[in-house]
């Protein structure tokens, strides 16, 4: 009787989850980390066998458990990609608290596994590594942090991101980690900067990197040792550093091969911190450069996307997190052709170890979720408007 006098009630049909995620997320950008995944995948099967034989397991016991961890953190990134910015900010704060203190904890309950810094916790089964799962959290709480400070009688946002970073940078330092505490710190000089930086800060900041980089050699054989080796004019052929060296000087345009590599029976970290050798000596040239462009496309196509995005937070970040992982891929391949000294840090999606695999999907997932595509006007009309009232 109802429709008969009003009419029918027109209902307008909601598209499914899965077509709107899809239509509003960077195709090109997933693309290149699912390519980056399968060719970790590739070289694992060159690289992970020698290690399993010394160890007395299956050969493709690592290539089968990267597989399995990479199921794991493409569930991850997926489910992240699918959260709106303000869960992902709340995510973000639960689990930098949980994390920090997982790092806290590491003097008391944390293993070296014989490399001299403790920076794992061993399950038994497997090992976790709190500072890779840190690095997507404390970019989140910065942003946020950094973003506040610029509301209407809004908080010391940018100090108190200073404290927050001095602090974990000097937690990472006890490890010792040096690596992730450069990447923590270029992660906040790069949002801080896009915030409107005093470059007094920032100089300040950087003195102070290079008073605690003295400090540190003066302090801590193993950095030392790492500083001394990278400075040396000859490489000691029997070090990774000069075996991976030996590795891209065989591998030359085209590679020697697959599976004619040597690298990988001499290198102990042939399947995680130096898989780029690997690459470079049964691949050549062509691969390492194509790894190269797939994480320049992540990492460039995100900046694009972010130019226009109004939201502070958002903007800063979605900086954070690509300039964190496009500097942590550069870093890796850096130490591998003697261009930066040893860090110990993986090639993200590429090397092999869960809690890097794992954390890059938080990591990229969040990244993802801050690109999509969202109803918004453009930022030059936001700011023509503020600056009309």
């Amino acid at each position: 009787m109802t429709e008969m006098v009003y009419g029918a009630v027109t209902q307008t049909a909601k598209d499914p989850i899965l077509p709107r995620w899809w239509r509003t997320i960077d195709k090109w950008s997933v693309s290149c980390i699912l390519l980056l995944f399968a060719i970790g995948l590739l070289l694992g099967l060159a690289a992970s066998p020698p290690l399993a034989e010394r160890n007395g397991l299956p050969p493709f016991y690592y290539v089968q458990r990267q597989l399995a961890f990479g199921i794991m953190a493409f569930a991850t990134l997926f489910a992240m990609t699918l959260m709106s910015p303000k869960m992902v900010r709340r995510l973000g704060v639960v689990g930098f608290v949980i994390t920090f203190a997982a790092i806290v904890l590491l003097p008391m309950f944390g293993t070296d596994f014989g490399k001299g810094a403790v920076r794992w916790y061993s399950l038994g089964f497997a090992s976790f590594q709190p500072s890779e799962f840190l690095k997507p959290f404390y970019v989140v709480v910065a942003a946020w942090l950094m973003a506040a400070s610029q509301e209407i009688q809004g908080p010391p946002g940018r100090s108190m991101s200073l404290a927050l970073t001095l602090v974990i940078v000097g937690f990472l330092a006890m490890q010792p980690d040096f690596g992730q505490s450069a990447l923590v710190l270029f992660g906040w000089g790069v949002m801080y900067f896009l915030a409107g930086a005093s470059y007094l800060l920032i100089v300040g900041v950087v003195g102070l990197v290079v008073l605690g980089g003295f400090v540190a050699y003066e302090n801590s054989e193993h950095f030392a040792r790492r500083i001394d080796g990278f400075l040396s004019p000859d490489v000691d052929p029997r070090t990774q550093l000069g075996y991976a060296t030996n590795a891209i000087q065989q591998g030359g345009f085209f590679g020697v091969g697959v599976g004619e590599g040597q690298v990988k029976w001499s290198l102990p970290d042939a399947h995680t911190d130096f898989i780029i050798a690997v690459a470079a000596e049964e691949y050549g040239l062509l691969l390492v450069l194509l790894i190269i462009v797939l994480y320049m496309v992540i990492v460039v196509r995100s900046f694009l996307r972010l130019i226009n995005e109004r939201d502070t937070f958002i903007r800063l970040a979605g900086t954070g997190l690509a300039a964190v992982f496009g500097v942590q891929a550069l870093i890796n391949m850096g130490v591998a052709v003697r261009l930066l000294p040893a860090k110990g840090m993986t090639l993200p999606f590429v090397s092999y170890g869960g809690s890097s695999l794992i954390a890059m999907g938080i990591s990229v997932g969040m990244l993802i979720a801050f690109t999509r595509t969202r109803p918004q006007g453009k930022i030059e009309d936001y700011l023509t408007q503020r600056g009309g009232r």
